[in-house]
């Protein structure tokens, strides 16, 4: 498993801390040993972090991350708190039942960073298999439809992914 962070991630980091302001609470679904919360702390990002695999998450408290916010759940039977990230970076992992819970756990004016396979993937002879864990084309823009699109891309190469960096709306007066 890489330790380097994603090209999506450290792109979009910079223009997303700009956006936000002081607003800097970020979470890491899936966070792994914490390649992307590494990223995100050293733009000043508070960072909390969930896993399911507790080695992951004892590997990721190190360095910059050794008072994180990290805990080990099973995201299949976690809700996320509402209204409370100003970033949630998301790689590799995909759950469509935690859509909606993503989506409300991002506060208004908060952003997204979500990159996984697509099912172009099955293709290539490596990684995910199931269709309950690779994107169908054009998913990630159904699924982040009426935030601002800051970025949306499906490639084949080197890998089948989709990425996207959307923005949740501003609430209105």
């Amino acid at each position: 498993m890489s330790h380097t962070p994603s090209t999506v991630v450290t792109r979009w980091l910079p223009t997303v801390r700009e956006r936000l302001g002081t607003r800097l609470d970020l979470l890491d679904l899936a966070m792994g040993t914490g390649r992307h919360s590494r990223a995100a702390a050293a733009y000043g990002f508070r960072v909390f972090g969930v896993d399911r695999d507790l080695g992951r998450v004892r590997e990721a408290r190190t360095g910059s991350l050794a008072y994180a916010r990290l805990w080990v759940a099973d995201l299949e039977e976690v809700t996320l708190p509402r209204e409370r990230f100003d970033l949630v970076i998301c790689t590799n992992y995909l759950q469509r039942s935690l859509w909606t819970s993503l989506r409300e756990t991002v506060r208004p004016g908060g952003f997204v960073i979500y990159e996984t396979f697509t099912v172009a993937q099955r293709a290539r002879g490596t990684g995910p298999r199931s269709p309950d864990h690779l994107l169908q084309p054009g998913e990630l823009r159904r699924v982040f439809s009426g935030w601002e699109i800051y970025h949306l891309e499906e490639h084949d190469t080197p890998t089948a992914v989709a990425q996207t960096v959307a923005r949740k709306p501003a609430e209105r007066l």
